[in-house]
C-alpha cells in the first residue's frame, strides 16, 4: 500500500520546507530541531544547506537619560540582523522490523547581529556630542555621566555585536511496537555545544556601554524521548519528541569598564569566570497523511519556554546589583514562550518530482524583547520541489518568505531603546538525499 501514496517521493518533498523552520524569531531559535529524517521508512540519509537573510531595522531613541525609560523616537539602526548559514545532517536505518537506529546533527539555538551607522547602539566617535547628550538637568547624578562619556571614547566607532553558536549531535534508537509494528517509541542522548560573544556598545546602555564578554566554548549533554504512530495505508504518520534542557557550566571572560565605580571600588573592571546556561527542553508535534494517492497534507507544532530562559553573565551581574535590584539584571531574558505553527501540502507532479508549500506562524517570545534580537514572531510562506535523480537519490529545494512581529528593544533595567517595524527575511535551502529500502 506504500507505492498507492507515492510515499517515498513526497515524504521528501515534505522534509525540504522544514530545511529552516526558524530564524531567531523567537530567542534563540534557529533550526527547529526536526526529527523527520529518523522518521522516515528504510534506510534513509540526508545532507541540508541553509541559508537565512533578514531584515531587521528601525530607530534608536533619543533619550539616553538612564534614569528615564520612556521611548524617544531618534535615529536609524540600518539593518542589523547579519545574514547566516548552517547546515543539517541525518542518518538513520532499520536494525530489524522491530529496532531503528539514528544520528542527526543541527545547529538549534544563534543569533548574528549588528550595529552600524550613526546611532545609539554605536559608541560615538565625537566625545564632545556625547557630553552634548548629557547636558541637562536629566544628566545622571554624580561621575556617572562623564564616566559613559569616558568609556565611549575607549570604544570609540565599534557598534553593539553579538553572535551566539550552538551544535547538536543525537544519536536515537527506536523500537517499533504492536503487531503490525505501528507504534514506535524512540529517545537517546544528546551532545551540545555552544560558544557566545556579545559586545554592547553606544548611549543606549548607559553605564553598560563598552561591555564585552567572551564565552568560551563548551559541550554539555541531554537527551530525547519520543513516541510515533503510522499507518502506511493512508500514508499517517505522527510523532510527538520532547528534548530535555541541557546545563553548562561555560568559562567566561567579561570587560565591564564601570564596573569598578558602580560597586564603590568592590568590583574589577575585567575578569575570567564560569557562567552557569541552561538552553531550553521543546516540545516537537510532526504530523502527515494522504489526501489523495499523489498528495500529502502535513503539520509541525514547536513549543520552547524561552521566558524560563536566561543569560546571566557574573560581573555584568554584580556591577547590576542595588538596594532597589538585590538580586542584579539578566543580560538576556523573554517574557513568552515561543509556539510555532506550520501547516503544508505536497503533491507529486510527475515521477520523478513532487512540490510542496506551507504556511507558517510564531509567537515570537513577547514584545518588549531584548536589543540584541528585536523580532516578536512572524507569518511565513514556503514553497519547494524535490527531483528524484534515481530511485534512491534526490535533490530538493526549498524557500520561505517572513514578515516579522513589530517590537520594541529594551534593556534588562526596562529601559526601551530602539523600536523595530515592517521587517522580512527569507530562508533558502537545498538538500541531497537517499532514501532505500
Amino acid at each position: 500500500m506504500r507505492a498507492t501514496f507515492h510515499l517515498k517521493t513526497l515524504a521528501v518533498a515534505i522534509a525540504t520546507l522544514s530545511v529552516a523552520s526558524m530564524t531567531n524569531a523567537a530567542g534563540l531559535d534557529r533550526s527547529g530541531q526536526d526529527i523527520t529524517a529518523f522518521l522516515q521508512d528504510g534506510t534513509y540519509a540526508e545532507a541540508v544547506y541553509t541559508y537565512i537573510d533578514a531584515d531587521v531595522s528601525g530607530y534608536d531613541s533619543s533619550n539616553n537619560n538612564p534614569l528615564d525609560n520612556s521611548y524617544v523616537r531618534g535615529n536609524a539602526t540600518g539593518d542589523i540582523a547579519e545574514s547566516y548559514d548552517f547546515f543539517r545532517y541525518g542518518v538513520k536505518t532499520d536494525i530489524n522490523d522491530t529496532f531503528s537506529i539514528g544520528v542527526l546533527y543541527d545547529e538549534p539555538f544563534g543569533a548574528a547581529a549588528k550595529y552600524e551607522g550613526d546611532n545609539n547602539f554605536v559608541a560615538n566617535t565625537n566625545p564632545a556630542q556625547s557630553a552634548g547628550e548629557f547636558a541637562n538637568d536629566e544628566k545622571p547624578s554624580g561621575p556617572l555621566g562623564n564616566a559613559v562619556i569616558g568609556a565611549e571614547a575607549t570604544t570609540a566607532g565599534q557598534g553593539t555585536n553579538v553572535e551566539v553558536r550552538s551544535e547538536n549531535l543525537t544519536a536515537i534508537l527506536g523500537m517499533k511496537l504492536g503487531a503490525d509494528k505501528n507504534f514506535q517509541i524512540y529517545g537517546g542522548p544528546v551532545a551540545q555545544r555552544v560558544q557566545a560573544d556579545v559586545k554592547l556598545r553606544g548611549l543606549a546602555y548607559g553605564p553598560a556601554t563598552s561591555y564585552t564578554s567572551n564565552i568560551n566554548p563548551d559541550q554539555d549533554y541531554g537527551w530525547l524521548a519520543g513516541v510515533s504512530y503510522s499507518k502506511p495505508e493512508i500514508a499517517l504518520k505522527a510523532a510527538l519528541t520532547y528534548r530535555s534542557e541541557i546545563d553548562h557550566s561555560m568559562n567566561i571572560y567579561e570587560s565591564y569598564p564601570l564596573a569598578p565605580l558602580l560597586s564603590g571600588g568592590t568590583l574589577p573592571s575585567t575578569q575570567n569566570t564560569i557562567m552557569e546556561l541552561t538552553t531550553p527542553k521543546s516540545v516537537n508535534f510532526d504530523f502527515q497523511t494522504g489526501v489523495n494517492p499523489t498528495t500529502l497534507a502535513t503539520a509541525k507544532v514547536r513549543w520552547v519556554p524561552w521566558s524560563d530562559f536566561v543569560i546571566t553573565p557574573p560581573l555584568y551581574n554584580a556591577a547590576s546589583t542595588s538596594a532597589a535590584r538585590p538580586n542584579g539584571l539578566d543580560l538576556v531574558e523573554y517574557e513568552d514562550d515561543q509556539w510555532q505553527v506550520e501547516l503544508g501540502l505536497a503533491k507529486r507532479i510527475a515521477p520523478a518530482l513532487a512540490v510542496s508549500g506551507t504556511v507558517g506562524w510564531d509567537s515570537g517570545a513577547g514584545d518588549v524583547t531584548t536589543s540584541l534580537g528585536p523580532i516578536d514572531g512572524y507569518y511565513s510562506v514556503g514553497l519547494g520541489a524535490k527531483y528524484n535523480v534515481t530511485p534512491e537519490w534526490a535533490v530538493s529545494a526549498g524557500g520561505k518568505y517572513l514578515w516579522f512581529g513589530d517590537a520594541k528593544g529594551q534593556l534588562p533595567t526596562q529601559k526601551l531603546v530602539g523600536d523595530f517595524q515592517d521587517n522580512d527575511g527569507y530562508i533558502v535551502g537545498v538538500k541531497l538525499s537517499y532514501q532505500g529500502e
